[in-house]
């Protein structure tokens, strides 16, 4: 599934004000394409600074795909990469543990969400380590999404309850507790044609993306494939052109600032 391109908060010429160098901490970065844009950005903005580029990622193989892109990619003397191998209640433990008291001046949170036992307990955490000009970048599926309505549709047979968390349950939170932020959506299209095409590689692999089961048309029953794909195909979740089925993968920004 294509990502939407990263965006900065528009007032992001705040970020790090009065200093030459920037923390920055991407959790739940996998192979680090978006991390690299990110800091591309940040460079285009602050040319002169140099950036401290926390990396938090579990998965070992993604990690390695990210140091392999970084020793690919030139121009990047101006980062110090810190590698941390860990989920982000790992990385929260470990911070706590060893008393830390550095600030960060941005922190990214791109599609991750899912994932995290506590969602609520996992943005106060971050939150509370931004710098007085800090900001923190939330990115989820919009709840009015198709894959979100699935995943909330089949959630007892695909076991997923915990997977269709959007950002309207994260704005709920901090509508709850008062925390003031600003959102961005951010419009995406995904082409999930290849999902009705019986026997098709390329589909069966986005069918096991989209319900999160691996090898799902040889594990899951006839009937429970053929509902799935007739609510993938109806007119709420995604729509035919030029012959091609597109699904809605409308995203949404959520920039928190400090705690005050």
């Amino acid at each position: 599934m294509e990502s939407p391109k990263s965006k900065l908060p528009n007032d992001s010429e705040r970020i790090g004000n009065g200093t030459s160098n920037l923390n920055v901490i991407g959790v739940g970065s996998g192979c680090g394409d978006i991390d690299l844009k990110i800091l591309s950005a940040l460079h285009h903005k602050y040319p002169e600074m140099t950036v401290d580029n926390e990396v938090i990622e579990p998965n070992p193989q993604q990690l390695r795909d990210y140091r392999d892109l970084v020793s690919q990619t030139p121009g990047l003397d101006y980062v110090t990469f810190i590698w941390n191998e860990m989920t982000a209640e790992e990385f929260e433990e470990q911070w706590k543990e060893n008393k830390r008291t550095k600030k960060a001046d941005l922190i990214h949170m791109f599609q991750m969400m899912y994932f995290v036992k506590d969602p609520e307990a996992t943005v106060s955490f971050f939150q509370s380590l931004l710098n007085k000009n800090g900001r923190l970048l939330i990115t989820l599926y919009s709840g009015n999404i198709g894959w979100v309505k699935m995943l909330d549709a089949f959630s007892n047979q695909l076991g997923t309850a915990e997977l269709n968390r959007s950002t309207d349950d994260i704005k709920r939170f901090l509508d709850s507790k008062g925390v003031r932020y600003q959102s961005h959506n951010l419009p995406a299209k995904v082409d999930i044609t290849k999902c009705f095409i019986e026997g098709d590689e390329d589909g069966e692999l986005m069918l096991d993306f989209l319900t999160q089961v691996l090898h799902f048309s040889k594990t899951a029953s006839p009937e429970l494939k053929a509902k799935i794909l007739e609510f993938l195909h109806c007119p709420e979740v995604s729509v035919e052109s030029n012959g091609k089925v597109l699904m809605n993968a409308d995203s949404e920004l959520i920039v928190l600032e400090q705690l005050t």
